[in-house]
């Protein structure tokens, strides 16, 4: 399995995977706008995105977007989508995505790697309490809608 930053070169396979990834959450599948919305993203550099491929087959993806924290004065990395195939899953492959993320979020000098996860997404909380990730407890999170 080889783990590696996303180009335009990848966009076709990538947005497969993603319009897979927006399914698993309840969405409409919607191959055109996958595409559309991830192609801005790899353009302009909105996000950062590895994939895991094991023999030119895609196994899974994590999109990691910029933000700063004014308090401390530094970069930090917004972990918004990790999706795995469900075929692939208990492999390895999201432990080795979020890995590589670490490992990036550490060369750009950032504080850390902020996420969220739904309350009933127990494996995924394993998960990320096992690589070291640590559940907030001291602030709130409020959302806004339009």
């Amino acid at each position: 399995m080889i783990i590696q930053k996303a180009t335009i070169n990848d966009l076709d396979s990538l947005t497969e995977l993603f319009n897979l990834y927006r399914v698993f959450y309840d969405q409409k599948s919607d191959l055109i706008g996958a595409r559309a919305f991830l192609k801005e993203r790899l353009r302009y550099d909105d996000s950062v995105v590895f994939i895991a491929h094991d023999r030119n087959k895609l196994l899974g993806f994590v999109q990691l977007y910029p933000s700063f924290s004014s308090v401390n004065m530094r970069k930090i990395w917004v972990l918004n989508d990790l999706f795995v195939k469900e075929q692939t899953r208990g492999k390895g492959v999201g432990e080795k995505l979020l890995k590589q993320g670490i490992e990036f979020a550490k060369k750009t000098g950032a504080k850390g790697i902020f996420l969220e996860t739904g309350q009933e997404n127990v494996i995924a909380q394993r998960l990320y309490e096992k690589i070291g990730f640590e559940r907030e407890e001291h602030y709130f999170y409020y959302f806004s809608i339009e």
